[in-house]
């Protein structure tokens, strides 16, 4: 990457790099002033656009900025995907737990459309940099997706077999991220580590088990400051 006064950094992602969290004194999403986008602004060179969006996937991310990356050309594109593609319509298990339930982005095709970014953002002359998943809580999250209801949790956990399930399909996803990462010779930044540094993660989580809370978004800044220092000091004030 050349060195310049200032560089263009465009955030594509879910509600995470949104700055979601759920306000449980208003018992609703709200969006956090203090994300880890907001964290980040004053102390990179140049301005941060964010492009991620509530309910993005990575095929629905990729679709709805493909026009703003033609005009701005950014320098660095972060991409943070991967938690709502390897989720189910879970409203549909619960109605039907004895059939097959596909999640919102297939496995390989996740993988491929990723692959398939990266080589086309690096061809363009753009630096991906990938952001492993934060781990989830899988407990709160079935809790959270069952409304503690006794037998929609009892038909949900039919499909399942065990609640562990859920956090071993969002880390094969993770490792996809990661695997994707090495191939295409692509920087990544752990943020999945930071988090199971801590000794008990679940507290950087909000209610549902899955959205990082105030706290969880320093760990993130934290982390991404910490690589962007070793890989890309010139990118810092």
């Amino acid at each position: 990457m050349d060195i310049k006064e200032t560089y263009k950094f465009l955030i594509c992602g879910d509600s995470i790099s949104r700055g979601v969290i759920f306000d449980e004194s208003k018992g609703k999403y709200t969006i956090l002033k203090d994300s880890y986008t907001s964290l980040l602004e004053d102390k990179i060179k140049g301005v941060i656009l964010n492009a991620a969006r509530f309910g993005n996937t990575l095929t629905k991310g990729i679709s709805r900025v493909t026009n703003e990356i033609s005009k701005l050309h950014p320098d660095i594109i972060i991409l943070e995907f991967g938690g709502n593609d390897c989720d189910f319509n879970w409203n549909e298990v619960a109605k039907n737990p004895y059939i097959n339930h596909l999640p919102n982005t297939d496995f390989d095709t996740f993988e491929k459309t990723l692959t398939d970014f990266i080589i086309s953002m690096k061809h363009d002359g753009i630096t991906p940099i990938l952001l492993s998943l934060p781990p989830i809580d899988a407990d709160r999250y079935f809790k959270w997706i069952s409304e503690n209801d006794d037998k929609k949790k009892n038909s949900i956990l039919k499909w399942l077999g065990s609640v562990n399930k859920i956090y071993w399909w969002q880390e094969r996803y993770n490792s996809a991220i990661i695997d994707t990462a090495i191939i295409t010779n692509t920087k990544w930044i752990d943020i999945r580590g930071a988090f199971l540094k801590q000794p008990d993660y679940r507290k950087f989580l909000c209610i549902d088990g899955i959205h990082p809370n105030s706290e969880g978004h320093k760990i993130i800044a934290d982390k991404m400051l910490e690589f962007t220092k070793v890989n890309y000091a010139y990118l810092l004030k």
